[in-house]
């Protein structure tokens, strides 16, 4: 079993502790993936600046492969935050540097290197939306993170994105459980297999079309913060998944997505204990 996260990559930097952190969505879940037993890799491209050696040691640090990945010249991302009784207060980002600048293209080389792997994760930070179609018939399952921002559930967004994914990722924290339910299924109506809505300590919902499965949350009483508690989420319910048999061949049945449910809970609670996405902090130069 082999994850790839494909894109974004970023530097999270805490100004209350002046601690700057490895991250992104897309090497999150490769870092989480590599952390619950499964081969890993991340894909995307580095900045030429010493930020950009910072973020690709710890990832390999970490048993990720990056030796994929591409260096360009330029600044990497920086995204400036501050916690507030537990929970992340995104501050702005620098809009993240090179890496979502100059994203990497998928030329015959790539995708060949892509189809030895059995998921592929990206984002809305990614900007690798034109990529997607490249990734239909490939072989690997397709994730793709949507986030919260209005603008990712425009039809036109959706309309774009959600053909080309197996399982779409909504972070629904701030909707009601009959509007989440109401978004994951017009993101099935217009294409994705399969779409998973965290709602934080109210827990997540997860629909295939025809059916909706939900499972509480498996709250922690002593939070370190709760950045990549999302991302931790969608990789322990993917990878549960993936070790129940679901390929582009084989949809998952309704047992195997309640487990992933509850698999994705106890990963987000393991999660909120943990300082930045993943470790490896240092003070900020």
């Amino acid at each position: 079993m082999r994850v790839l996260g494909f894109g974004d990559n970023i530097v999270d930097r805490f100004v209350d502790r002046g601690i700057d952190y490895p991250g992104g969505n897309s090497v999150n879940v490769a870092v989480y993936a590599r952390r619950l037993g499964v081969a890993s890799a991340y894909l995307g491209v580095f900045g030429d600046d010493e930020l950009g050696g910072f973020l690709r040691s710890a990832i390999a640090a970490e048993g990720v492969a990056v030796d994929r990945c591409v260096v360009r010249s330029g600044e990497s991302g920086v995204s400036h935050l501050k916690v507030d009784d537990g929970d992340r207060v995104f501050l702005g980002w620098n809009g993240g540097g090179v890496t979502v600048r100059e994203p990497l293209t998928l030329d015959d080389d790539l995708l060949g290197y892509v189809g030895g792997f059995d998921l592929v994760h990206s984002s809305v930070y990614s900007r690798s939306e034109e990529e997607l179609p490249k990734l239909t018939g490939l072989g690997p399952l397709v994730s793709f993170d949507l986030s919260s921002e209005d603008e990712h559930r425009d039809p036109g967004y959706l309309d774009r994105v959600c053909p080309h994914a197996d399982l779409v990722l909504l972070s629904c924290s701030h909707l009601d459980e009959e509007a989440t339910a109401a978004l994951l299924a017009e993101a099935v109506r217009r294409g994705a297999r399969l779409a998973l809505g965290t709602r934080g300590v109210h827990g997540a919902i997860a629909s295939d079309g025809r059916r909706m499965l939900s499972a509480p949350a498996d709250l922690a009483s002593d939070i370190v913060d709760t950045m990549g508690c999302g991302d931790a989420f969608v990789t322990g319910f993917a990878v549960s998944l993936l070790r129940d048999g679901w390929s582009a061949q084989a949809p998952a049945t309704p047992a195997a997505i309640e487990r992933a449910l509850v698999a994705g809970a106890a990963a987000a609670r393991a999660q909120c204990q943990v300082e930045g996405a993943f470790g490896h902090g240092r003070r900020t130069p």
